[in-house]
C-alpha cells in the first residue's frame, strides 16, 4: 500500500497507519516484528476475498517462521495494520547472534516444528473458503467482506451479551471485551478479525466507544445507545428478508440531507410524527460548505417513504413533509448500512486485504 513502511532496512522501531501492508505473502523475508503497540492480522489473498489467519497483539511476534525455515525465506502470509501500530523490526542477521549462543539441537528442533505447522497451515488453507462468494459455474461473484449474517451474529451478540452480562456506569451502558470473547468466538464462532473491523466501523460512526480498563487498555465496549442497537438488528432482520426492490436504501448524499433534516427538526423541538422541513435552507447550507447536494439527492428518501415530494412555493423555496417518528426509528440503521457499504466496497477495491 502506497505510504506504508519499507520493511527492509536495520532493526528499530516502526509506525504503521491503518491497513499499511507490513509485508505480503512470499515477499523475500530479512527481518521479525515485536509488537509494541496496536493489532496486526494475517491473511492469505484466495481469488477476490482472502483468508484470514490470525490477529496479533502488544507483546507478540511476527515473521519469525522464515528465520526458522530453512526451505524457503519468504513470507507465508500478509500482515497488515488494523489500527496504528508500533513494531520493533528485528533483522535476522541481530536474531542470528543471539541465536548463537544456544546449543545446535535447539534450532534443529525449532526448524522441524516450523516445517509441520507450515504444512498444516497449507492443507487448512486449500480447506478454507472464507469470505468468497461463489456465482453460478462455481465462478467467484463480487467479493463481500460484510455479509448481512456477520452483522446480525456480531451485532446480536453484542446487544444480548451487553444486556445481560453488561453494567451502567455514569449513565453508559457498558460490558468488558473479556466477557464478550466466550460468546463471539466459542459460542457463536464469529471471527475475530470481523469483530474488530465492525468494531472500528461503530466507534467511527459513532454508535458506540471503547475506555480503558483498570489495566489502561482499550478494551471497555460503552454502547451510546444499547436499545437503538436491537432496533438496528432488526431493521436488517427484516430487510434481509425482502426481495431487492423492496429494501430500504438510500444514497450516501441523502443520508446526509436526511441528517440535516434531523437536525433542524430536533432544533425547533418538533415531536410530531409528520413534520414540514425547509429543504432550501437544507440546500443552502450544503453550498456553503461546497459539497455538491441537491434537491435530487432526496429521490431516494421519498421512494421509500420516509417524506413525501418536494413542493415549491413563494420565492422558489423548497419544503417537504417528512414521517419524522419513522425517520428517527431507521435513520441509524440507514446510516450504518451505508457506512458497512462503503466499507465492503473498500476491501472489494484495490485495499481489500488492507
Amino acid at each position: 500500500m502506497a505510504g506504508a513502511p519499507k520493511a527492509g532496512g536495520k532493526s528499530g522501531l516502526i509506525q504503521y497507519k491503518p491497513g499499511d501492508i507490513m509485508f505480503n505473502q512470499n515477499d523475500p523475508a530479512d527481518c521479525l516484528y515485536i509488537i509494541q503497540k496496536g493489532q496486526i492480522r494475517l491473511f492469505v489473498p484466495k481469488g477476490k476475498g482472502f483468508v484470514d489467519i490470525a490477529i496479533l497483539r502488544s507483546g507478540e511476534v511476527i515473521g519469525e517462521m522464515a528465520y526458522f525455515d530453512s526451505k524457503s525465506a519468504r513470507r507465508s502470509c500478509s500482515a497488515s495494520a488494523i489500527v496504528t501500530t508500533e513494531v520493533i523490526r528485528v533483522s535476522f542477521k541481530a536474531f542470528d547472534k543471539a541465536m548463537s549462543g544456544l546449543n545446535p539441537w535447539f534450532k534443529t528442533i525449532v526448524n522441524t516444528l516450523a516445517d509441520r505447522l507450515r504444512k498444516t497451515n497449507d492443507k487448512v488453507r486449500e480447506l478454507e473458503n472464507n469470505s468468497v462468494g461463489f456465482g453460478t459455474g462455481g465462478k467467484v461473484s463480487t467479493y463481500k467482506f460484510f455479509h448481512t449474517v456477520d452483522l446480525l451474529k456480531i451485532l446480536g451478540t453484542l446487544y444480548l451479551v451487553g444486556k445481560t452480562h453488561g453494567e451502567e456506569v455514569d449513565g453508559k451502558h457498558q460490558i468488558h471485551i473479556n466477557k464478550l470473547k466466550y460468546y463471539l468466538y466459542d459460542i457463536y464462532a464469529i471471527q475475530e478479525i470481523k469483530y474488530e473491523e465492525l468494531i472500528n466501523v461503530l466507534k467511527e460512526e459513532h454508535y458506540l466507544t471503547l475506555a480503558n480498563d483498570e489495566d489502561n487498555l482499550p478494551k471497555v465496549v460503552q454502547f451510546h445507545d444499547l436499545e437503538g442497537l436491537r432496533s438496528i438488528i432488526v431493521f436488517l432482520n427484516q430487510e434481509r428478508m425482502k426481495e431487492d426492490e423492496k429494501k430500504m436504501k438510500v444514497s450516501a448524499k441523502c443520508e446526509r440531507v436526511l441528517g440535516k433534516i434531523i437536525e433542524q427538526l430536533r432544533a425547533r423541538g418538533e415531536q410530531a410524527d409528520r413534520a414540514g422541513v425547509d429543504i432550501s435552507a437544507i440546500l443552502e447550507e450544503f453550498k456553503e460548505a461546497q459539497v455538491g447536494i441537491t434537491d435530487e439527492d432526496l429521490t431516494d428518501a421519498i421512494k421509500v417513504g420516509l417524506c413525501d415530494d418536494l413542493v415549491v412555493g413563494d420565492y422558489n423555496k423548497l419544503t417537504c413533509t417528512v414521517y419524522y417518528k419513522k425517520l428517527l426509528k431507521v435513520f441509524p440503521a440507514l446510516r450504518l448500512q451505508n457506512a458497512i457499504e462503503a466499507h465492503n466496497a473498500k476491501k472489494a477495491g484495490g485495499n481489500k486485504y488492507a
